[in-house]
């Protein structure tokens, strides 16, 4: 039997308090401590969330804790997952893992060394809607695959409205924060790894400076599936989904781009329509019981610290794209670069 973790949170976070707490305990684990910047958040957060002890130091946190999960802003996870690792801490963190592919390796590569866990939270690859989607294409119901398209373009709630729209430095912006989880989405739909993108940025008012706030583009995959996307902070009324065309069928996923364990695919083929049957588990419970399965030796996180290179190496390379306006290669393993279109 696998035995329960005791965790720590390395930020005070709004998805902490909202999903992944919840999702600790009901693993069976017990969130031990929280770590903040400020004091006296730290302090009322713990008091807020049943958490025992409440710190502004990564190391008093590490010695009360298993494993930690990171959701603090994004220039941040790179060190703080290297100090969580040489402390032989296992470390679920946030994407995007960090703000550069080489930074993200690093970490990648430390945690191996060290001998622990590391997984990515990219929890809309354990939603019951896009597993259903991948074990659709894996059994050849739409045939090969030709296309596909997502839709990720939502409103940024008020109480989200801070950094994300203001603070490049942090990682600010609508690539990093939603194209990452396309990009992570489709490679495990399709089982198809990206091999270049193009994309386009908008500021629409709600970003300041150079933070883009919505996002178009295309990735062409290794076996010559395309894909659109469509991501933006600034949508209040659009709907979210997922699609991949095929020679023999279509599957098509509707309010799937979610946190919550929602949605719906349509498989459409000569044949006529079906609803596939679809798992309503909590996206993060799931992701949570395989990362400590994995911990105890049982397999890997839902989504491995190799597939957040990967989401921020289409990320990167979106960004390169949308600046020089050309058609840019994506590679996890070295610096990106660039052709023209």
């Amino acid at each position: 039997m696998s035995r329960p973790l005791r965790w720590g949170l390395i930020g005070a976070s709004t998805i902490a308090r909202e999903w992944m707490i919840d999702a600790i305990r009901s693993t069976g684990g017990t969130v031990a401590s929280v770590m903040s910047s400020d004091r006296d958040r730290a302090t009322t957060y713990g008091k807020a969330n049943g958490i025992p002890h409440a710190t502004t130091s990564l190391d008093a946190l590490l010695e009360e804790v298993d494993a930690v999960y990171i959701s603090t802003t994004n220039e941040l996870h790179h060190d703080q997952v290297l100090r969580s690792a040489r402390a032989g801490r296992h470390i679920l963190c946030e994407k995007p893992l960090a703000l550069t592919v080489g930074e993200a390796r690093e970490m990648v590569d430390a945690c191996r060394a060290a001998g622990v866990v590391l997984g990515t939270n990219h929890h809309l690859r354990n939603a019951g809607t896009h597993r259903a989607m991948r074990e659709a294409i894996a059994a050849g119901r739409i045939g090969r695959p030709l296309f596909a398209r997502v839709f990720h373009a939502v409103y940024l709630p008020a109480h989200l409205q801070g950094w994300r729209l203001t603070s490049p430095n942090a990682g600010a912006g609508v690539v990093l924060d939603i194209t990452v989880h396309d990009a992570d989405t489709l490679r495990f739909v399709l089982a198809d790894d990206p091999v270049e993108v193009t994309a386009l940025t908008q500021s629409a008012g709600m970003s300041q400076g150079n933070v883009e706030d919505g996002a178009m583009g295309a990735i062409r995959f290794k076996s010559g599936l395309l894909a659109q996307f469509h991501d933006a902070f600034t949508t209040a009324y659009a709907k979210t989904g997922f699609e991949v065309h095929g020679t023999d069928g279509s599957l098509i996923g509707t309010n799937c781009m979610t946190q919550k364990p929602v949605g719906d695919v349509l498989l459409r083929t000569a044949a006529g329509e079906e609803l596939l049957s679809i798992d309503r588990t909590n996206l993060y419970e799931r992701g949570v019981a395989r990362f400590t399965a994995a911990v105890n030796g049982e397999g890997e996180p839902a989504a491995t610290g190799e597939d957040g290179i990967w989401s921020l190496a289409v990320a990167a390379a979106a960004l390169e794209s949308a600046k020089t306006s050309r058609v840019t290669e994506i590679d996890p393993f070295q610096s990106i670069s660039s052709k023209v279109s």
